[in-house]
């Protein structure tokens, strides 16, 4: 069978994408004030859940990574449970813990930037303290018995073998980012997607696309994956820095036992 001559609706929809994808490229390289006050609300707001959450979740990570108490089995459980916790759970809950009759609706933050800081928040905390949690307990096994026998106890240890494992825990941060700037649900649900006060990039593009405004969508669609490289990057770029300064030492050692 011989192939299909491409009919109306193929030249069509190529056309729609094409012109979407040019007018995008346009809103980005003019720097759209739309488009500009998007993407730096939704840096914002994952920036600052991103810091509560490491700032709570790599301390308790790396507790937990050298302590050995009754149910640490259970409560490892339910961290690692947690890390696959659907992001419209989240953002139902704190939605219910906000609304007028929760017990944090006294505050009055529903719909507001601060309720999407908090969601991403709770969505992004488990991320941190597991992975934080592994990188720990990882160094422990290495040399925690050394600090140990020099009388460092388990909150102490944690700390000292954290910091060196400093590295890996700046690249726990920059994937944190990235769990929080990519997810829809929790911030769609408690931000309420208000022009101008609570849209951000994954909830404009879910709006956009749904209005047929599309070169907007897909102008946040490219900011969001420019960001996303730039994560993985960002990752890359401190795994080897973090190999570099291992190799270091060893580099020194060997040139002054050259001949």
């Amino acid at each position: 069978m011989g192939r299909r001559a491409p009919s109306a609706y193929d030249a069509g929809r190529m056309n729609t994408f094409s012109d979407s994808a040019a007018t995008a490229l346009s809103l980005i390289a003019g720097f759209d004030p739309t488009l500009l006050a998007i993407v730096g609300r939704s840096l914002a707001v994952s920036a600052s859940a991103c810091a509560i959450a490491c700032g709570l979740g790599l301390p308790l990570g790396a507790w937990l990574g050298v302590s050995r108490f009754a149910g640490r089995g259970a409560v490892l459980t339910l961290l690692n449970t947690l890390l696959a916790l659907p992001s419209v759970v989240v953002g139902l809950v704190v939605y219910l813990l906000l609304s007028h009759s929760g017990p944090l609706g006294f505050l009055g933050w529903l719909f507001s930037f601060k309720a999407m800081v908090l969601a991403q928040s709770v969505l992004v905390l488990p991320v941190a303290a597991a992975l934080a949690r592994r990188a720990v307990e990882d160094a422990e096994r290495s040399h925690g018995e050394q600090l140990a026998s020099l009388g460092a106890r388990a909150p102490l240890r944690g700390l000292l073998l954290a910091w060196d494992e400093r590295y890996a825990l700046l690249t726990v941060a920059i994937a944190c980012f990235g769990r929080a700037i990519a997810e829809v649900g929790a911030v769609m649900i408690v931000g309420g997607n208000i022009d101008g006060f609570t849209r951000v990039m994954t909830t404009a593009i879910a709006l956009e696309t749904s209005k047929g405004d599309l070169p907007l969508a897909v102008a946040l669609g490219l900011v969001l994956l420019l960001v996303v490289l730039a994560l993985n990057a960002g990752i890359a770029l401190v795994g080897r820095w973090r190999a570099a300064l291992a190799d270091a030492p060893l580099l020194v050692k060997a040139a002054e036992v050259a001949p």
